[in-house]
């Protein structure tokens, strides 16, 4: 790994964009992997991105430590949690490419499904469900072990609960931050940690905490209707990334 003007020309975009991400703009963050990967091996990208995202953690937690909902946490925890230890037992047997094809085709069906509803009468608030939980759950412990992608998973199961924004990304904060902290114990077991990605995280920190502070400034400031909007296109559109990118690595 070379640290050079191509290496920055990369990562910077990358780490603002997770850093929105983590500030509120959920959805984002799926875009950092692939472009880390134009200049590292995807298994580096995560290995730089994981240390980045809990000093982003900080930020978002501290940001919006009295706006969450705990029967929304309670209800993902459980399954969270098993789907990162799946994620570290099969993670030498399932790819990226397969990963990142489910996720977004799930997240384009989701993202449609919600948007052409809002063509007619607004749909009544869900609420939270241990078995709904339970699963998403699960899937966003395994796909975030993976390959970071825990968020659309997240936004499927939270979103139809129309909570505040601020409450929204708050909930979703603590639930990623407390992965992150799990997930450091199966990137160790795995490899995926040396002095020369621990160094590239420590050279993009700074870039990270300030995209974080400003996505949490714009969350503030953007209309609850607006803001839903807003995560629905992003969700649409990481989706389709997903999907293309996923058929393209699985096709020989």
């Amino acid at each position: 790994m070379s640290f050079d003007l191509a290496f920055f020309a990369a990562m910077v975009p990358a780490v603002i964009l997770m850093g929105l991400s983590k500030g509120g703009f959920s959805g984002l963050g799926l875009l950092s992997l692939p472009l880390m990967a134009l200049v590292v091996s995807p298994v580096a990208a995560a290995a730089i991105m994981l240390p980045l995202l809990m000093a982003q953690d900080v930020v978002t937690v501290w940001s919006y430590r009295r706006e969450f909902d705990r029967r929304v946490l309670a209800t993902l925890a459980p399954g969270a949690l098993l789907g990162v230890l799946a994620g570290y037992l099969l993670a030498a047997k399932v790819s990226d490419a397969a990963v990142g094809l489910a996720v977004g085709l799930i997240s384009v069906g989701f993202a449609l499904r919600r948007m052409l509803a809002g063509k007619g009468t607004p749909p009544a608030a869900k609420q939270t469900s241990w078995p709904a939980g339970g699963f998403w759950g699960f899937v966003c412990g395994f796909t975030s072990m993976i390959a970071h992608a825990g968020g659309p998973p997240f936004q499927i199961y939270v979103m139809p609960q129309k909570l505040p924004p601020a409450v929204f990304v708050g909930t979703g904060a603590i639930f990623f931050a407390a992965i992150n902290v799990v997930k450091v114990i199966p990137y160790i077991a795995l490899g995926q940690f040396s002095a020369q990605n621990l160094t590239a995280s420590a050279a993009l920190l700074p870039v990270a905490v300030a995209a974080t502070f400003a996505g949490v400034w714009l969350v503030r400031r953007v209309p609850a209707e607006r803001f839903y909007g807003i995560i629905y296109w992003l969700l649409l559109a990481v989706g389709a990334k997903l999907i293309f990118e996923g058929i393209r690595a699985l096709l020989p």
